[in-house]
């Protein structure tokens, strides 16, 4: 359940078009299933306004299936897989559909980004639009992970695609966007520069994700992180090479950051 299903819930109970039982039925189950391999977290959302996401890399797809359908029955509406291969998702939307117990679940793959959607994504409830900018097409995998799961946390996204420095008006052209964002999230191999660039054309967060693309000396995306973490640009905040999930993760918890303390 997450916290704005919480939210809608007890002002039903407060008006009384919901019981006061119905409601204990409702959050009332346990904070997490035992399923001996895994166990799920059910109250993630209540906790933190954003529910458990599946890593799905060195899972196969029985568990990842499994875990899934726990999830869905302790009232979690979407579940987002991460660092997941085609074939495995195809088996676990197979899973997901032979299990009669349950209604069938929409299931979409985003083959770029390797991130298994199961439901249907939220409308988006933050503060305004999150802009996921990508240094060049070869960044396109972490890029479309940082926007698909902030877009799952209730994100509105723009996304920025091939505008790295080799080409600065390609970026340039965007900066009315780019200073309307709530946040924005940098994603750059090679030397990293594009976080250092756009941090100074803009008054919000933004989040800098190296990638672990280019020649020798990137050092599988070393050389974009030591540049991140060096940013002479103030607000720039820097997650680990490769990692889209955290750096859209964190883009929406400060979209939402206002709405989360209400």
């Amino acid at each position: 359940m997450e916290r704005s299903e919480l939210r809608a819930l007890l002002g039903q109970v407060a008006s009384g078009s919901v019981s006061v039982d119905t409601a204990l039925d409702r959050v009332g189950t346990s904070p997490f299933v035992d399923m001996g391999f895994a166990k799920p977290d059910l109250h993630r959302g209540v906790r933190t306004g954003a529910s458990e996401v599946i890593y799905g890399a060195g899972k196969t797809a029985e568990q990842i299936a499994a875990i899934v359908a726990a999830l869905v029955d302790g009232g979690q509406g979407h579940v987002l897989v991460t660092r997941i291969d085609a074939e495995k998702a195809t088996d676990v939307c197979e899973l997901l559909a032979a299990d009669a117990q349950r209604a069938p679940l929409p299931c979409d793959y985003h083959q770029v980004a390797s991130i298994l959607v199961v439901g249907d994504l939220p409308k988006p409830s933050g503060n305004g639009t999150i802009v996921v900018a990508c240094a060049g097409t070869s960044d396109l995998y972490c890029a479309e992970e940082a926007a698909l799961t902030a877009e799952a946390m209730g994100s509105h996204v723009a996304r920025l695609f091939d505008v790295g420095v080799a080409g600065l008006h390609r970026l340039l052209a965007h900066v009315e966007l780019l200073q309307r964002a709530t946040a924005v999230v940098a994603v750059a191999g090679m030397e990293g520069a594009l976080p250092s660039v756009i941090g100074g054309l803009c008054a919000c967060p933004v989040i800098a994700c190296p990638t672990s693309v280019g020649y020798g000396a990137s050092f599988d995306g070393l050389a974009a992180l030591l540049a991140m973490l060096n940013s002479c640009s103030s607000g720039v905040s820097v997650v680990n090479i490769d990692n889209g999930f955290g750096a859209g993760y964190q883009a929406a918890l400060i979209d939402h950051a206002r709405i989360m303390r209400e």
